[in-house]
């Protein structure tokens, strides 16, 4: 299976949820998951730094969630839909989240998502990149 994971790495922008990735996460996604509790979300919009203290994750972890920096949080370990809870905390939709994660407005990325996707051209190989293509991610 490390082989199979070993392939995606070369995909802009692209993180693939195995189990490494859930055991370098697995407290940021038990934060996320306490989200789904009302007292929870309250206690967290009261008092981010010291909710997330509850939780052991890294000081790199919870700076990211502060930053609401998804792209980060999908590296150290974060399940996207786990990271979703903090997004409908605060008062998000999942569509807004992709628009922030991909860097564009929210229409903008509507339109995009209507109109096909991103383009895969430049986005199937970091090494497009290196060829003048557009890499992201």
């Amino acid at each position: 299976m490390t082989d199979y994971n070993e392939a995606f790495k070369d995909i802009p922008g692209t993180v693939v949820f195995d189990a490494t990735q859930s055991r370098l996460g697995f407290h940021l996604n038990q934060f996320c998951m306490s989200l789904m509790k009302a007292a929870n979300r309250d206690a967290f919009k009261a008092d981010e730094a010291a909710y997330l203290k509850k939780f052991p994750m890294s000081e790199e972890q919870r700076q990211a969630v502060l930053a609401r920096d998804y792209n980060r949080l999908l590296a150290l370990g974060g399940n996207i839909y786990f990271l979703a809870k903090i997004g409908a905390t605060d008062g998000h939709s999942f569509q807004n989240l992709a628009s922030k994660m991909t860097g564009v407005s929210e229409d903008e990325y509507r339109a995009m998502m209507v109109a096909g996707g991103r383009s895969p051209e430049g986005n199937r190989s970091k090494k497009d990149g290196e060829k003048g293509g557009k890499a992201h991610g």
